[in-house]
């Protein structure tokens, strides 16, 4: 009998679809799909309908597949969140695993995308991508924050693979696309002042809504000089911030997505 192959080996994999409505002046659900790893679950809370994605493998290795398929009906308001940090653990040779979410928000509807740190930890092979699709006058609060290994456990990422795109549009416009591409040592290009200068966490912070430009101060005072907020365009803000370690930088970012959700940040989040 031939030994397994790579290729042979167990992957786990997960797929979430869900969609909103507005009913009776509440946000609820109206569509669900879960298969595999995923799962949701549905605290109880205010008005918008709020989601958590449960991963039961445990975390991301090479060769996984998860997929998120995330609609906001008309006049709707959806919140989607993590049970936890997700963790991206050590890849066999040639298996990278990958992650695509797909979010839609409809005329007058309002998405949050807030998931908690993804880990990246030495070895690892990841590959995401995220497509955004607004209605004309849809809203979107979206954050990704990524930890290089655990800086209290003296973890450090010296050879592994990072891969990020995310592409938001708004109607028939491109409004905003950004990418990241990490091989390597990526500790060592983290240091580059040009790249991280010596963090081992970031945060990007998108804020889609006609009320953008109203924040942009109040959030610059919570970013400090470890981060930076941008309007690229009438509506449009664009947050970027560094950080030491993953509690560093909840001490800015926590604050910050707390102005822009009106103080409806989800509870996992401050477990």
């Amino acid at each position: 009998m031939s030994a397994a192959t790579v290729s042979d080996q167990p992957r786990a994999i997960g797929t979430a679809r869900l969609s909103s409505k507005l009913r009776g002046g509440r946000s609820c659900l109206d569509h669900l799909h879960q298969s595999g790893a995923l799962k949701l679950l549905f605290p109880r809370g205010d008005d918008a309908l709020q989601a958590v994605l449960v991963n039961t493998a445990g975390g991301v290795t090479g060769g996984d597949r998860f997929g998120v398929d995330a609609s906001a009906g008309t006049g709707s308001r959806l919140q989607l969140t993590t049970q936890a940090a997700e963790r991206a653990y050590r890849a066999q040779k040639g298996q990278t695993g990958r992650i695509h979410t797909r979010l839609n928000v409809a005329n007058a509807a309002t998405l949050h995308w807030l998931p908690q740190e993804t880990i990246l930890y030495n070895g690892a092979a990841i590959s995401r991508r995220l497509d955004v699709q607004l209605a004309e006058n849809g809203q979107l609060l979206m954050v990704e924050p990524l930890l290089f290994g655990r800086h209290a456990m003296g973890e450090e990422v010296v050879a592994a693979s990072f891969t990020d795109c995310i592409s938001i549009r708004q109607g028939d416009d491109l409004i905003f696309r950004d990418g990241v591409r990490l091989h390597g040592d990526i500790a060592s290009q983290l240091d580059r002042p040009a790249i991280a200068s010596g963090a081992r966490a970031m945060a990007l912070l998108v804020y889609v809504a006609p009320d953008a430009a109203g924040h942009i101060r109040a959030l610059r005072d919570i970013f400090g000089r470890m981060g930076g907020f941008s309007l690229l365009g009438d509506g449009i803000l664009v947050g970027r911030l560094l950080a030491h370690d993953g509690f560093d930088l909840r001490r800015s970012l926590v604050p910050a997505l707390n102005h822009l959700t009106g103080n409806t940040l989800p509870k996992s989040w401050r477990l």
